[in-house]
């Protein structure tokens, strides 16, 4: 069987773009996969330190943030909001005036993830920017 030199360069196209197609698909996956025990104990205890606890009878991590007044408290959230978005990763969050509830958990996997962690540590910064001005 013979190929013009365009029809394999089409077939090596193709093949390219499959590989890496499913390339970024095992990295996606691997990212919406439950913690590990290893990976709890590593990644969560900067978190708890930082006041995050885990919520009782569920895969969950919880803060409560208190600020000035409300329009600190809604900034905080928007900048939440944009990086949540950009993550496709929506905290569950509760808000009253100076209050913010927030509660983590990647429900495709049925508990905690890496994008739980990652969004958590953004939160983290997000409050202290907002807290600092």
């Amino acid at each position: 069987m013979r190929f013009g030199s365009r029809r394999l360069f089409v077939l090596a196209s193709q093949h390219s773009r499959f590989i890496t197609r499913n390339l970024k698909k095992m990295a996606s996956d691997s990212k919406r996969a439950k913690l590990t025990t290893e990976q709890r104990e590593t990644t969560l205890a900067p978190l708890t330190a930082a006041g995050w606890t885990t919520v009782t009878d569920r895969d969950a991590i919880y803060k409560e943030y208190l600020f000035k007044n409300f329009n600190q408290a809604f900034g905080f959230m928007t900048r939440v909001a944009m990086q949540a978005e950009k993550m496709d990763h929506h905290p569950e969050w509760f808000n009253v005036y100076n209050k913010v509830q927030i509660t983590l958990s990647s429900h495709d996997v049925g508990g905690l993830s890496e994008r739980d962690i990652r969004l958590a540590n953004f939160i983290e910064t997000a409050s202290k920017s907002v807290t600092d001005q």
